[in-house]
């Protein structure tokens, strides 16, 4: 809930902020000092909202599976609930505008629900279970400096290290990876921080610490490195898909329809356990509903309205506020041990993507200066 509202009355809120400022967002922009105060406070106060609550889904995400939740089920009932929520929501707000389904669209929301959906977050839950919530949370920093790479390959971008752009978003791409092999193999002494005492682990694994079992820790490790490529490749195919399909509550609710069909039927094939699929009044059901509604649902459309208002710069700007609220979140709730090297490796992973990020903003700050110039 956010200010007293529901996740839906939130949703509608904000939504109707959103067109309601739609045509504005199409003129031109005025700059910061000639706005009203809340044009200018309003998008800021709700990305840190965004933040926090993606923050908590991992939070949520770590104490379901130490009920015993299996992260298959979890993540198909993820994508179950995000598609009854965004579904109607498409079908309320975009069907008068929405244009023919092609199967150029239909196939690419298949990718986008394997990349992004079903893929990365069975990669995604498995690196949770087998490390830590900050440590997932720092890894996912990387995205941006994986996708420059991605688009290296698929030769979207354009490697030029004669210009200061150039050059940041390489130095800040190794100074990610640095710090995830860091925070990956050197643990160092332990940072106290403060605690409340309360150890919600006591019911099952009677502790939060991620870094026991060097083996084990590794491979989630590596299914969050995984986790990072997976979505930075849907970040391209997602990109492709607006270009030709530019209606964000349609094109969601295609990928997650697609993502808890993938979901459904791969867990299917690897649970047997089906007892697994019942949901309580517990942590379980709390935990998807809210990873569906609230983070799939509710989010989807505050940052789409954040990306119209200011633009994906921006919404990326603020992802490292997610890592502090995990890392406190971690230390002070789930009783995970915070180590030297986990604080060292996030800060590279951070200031690397800053780098990556303020290359980017160079280059379309001269793609935008360029045609100007011409007239």
């Amino acid at each position: 809930m956010i200010g007293g509202l529901s996740a839906v009355d939130t949703a509608i809120f904000i939504l109707a902020i959103g067109d309601g400022i739609q045509q504005a967002s199409d003129r031109q922009i005025s700059p910061p000092y000639l706005m009203p105060m809340s044009r200018v406070v309003k998008p800021v106060v709700v990305m840190v909202i965004v933040q926090i609550a993606n923050a908590w889904m991992n939070v949520l995400y770590k104490l379901a599976v130490n009920d015993g939740m299996s992260l298959r089920v979890a993540v198909a009932y993820r994508y179950i609930f995000a598609t009854a929520f965004i579904a109607p929501l498409a079908y309320i707000l975009e069907r008068k505008t929405r244009t023919k389904m092609t199967w150029t669209i239909l196939f690419q929301s298949f990718l986008c629900g394997l990349f992004g959906g079903a893929l990365a977050q069975n990669l995604q839950m498995e690196a949770l279970a087998l490390t830590s919530v900050t440590f997932a949370t720092a890894i996912s920093n990387l995205i941006p400096a994986i996708t420059f790479i991605l688009s290296l390959f698929f030769g979207m971008e354009k490697l030029n290290m004669r210009k200061a752009a150039g050059k940041a978003k390489i130095i800040g791409t190794m100074t990610g990876i640095g710090g995830a092999m860091l925070m990956t193999f050197y643990k160092g002494v332990e940072v106290k921080m403060l605690s409340f005492h309360i150890n919600l682990f006591n019911q099952r694994n009677g502790g939060g610490s991620s870094h026991g079992g060097g083996g084990l820790f590794l491979v989630g490790a590596v299914s969050s490195f995984f986790f990072n490529a997976s979505y930075a490749l849907w970040l391209i195919i997602q990109a492709k898909m607006s270009s030709a399909y530019p209606y964000p509550y349609s094109s969601t609710a295609l990928m997650c329809l697609m993502a808890a069909l993938l979901s459904v039927i791969f867990t299917f094939c690897v649970e047997r356990d089906l007892s697994q699929w019942k949901l309580g009044w517990n942590v379980r059901l709390f935990t998807v509903a809210y990873a569906g509604i609230v983070v799939s649902g509710v989010m989807v459309a505050v940052t789409s309205w954040c990306l119209r208002m200011k633009g994906p710069l921006f919404v990326s700007v603020f992802s490292p506020l997610m890592l502090v609220v995990v890392a406190f979140a971690g230390s002070t709730i789930l009783d995970e041990k915070l180590y030297l090297g986990s604080i060292i490796g996030s800060l590279l992973i951070v200031c690397g993507l800053y780098l990556v990020l303020w290359g980017k903003s160079k280059e379309m700050v001269k793609n935008e200066l360029v045609p100007m110039c011409h007239q």
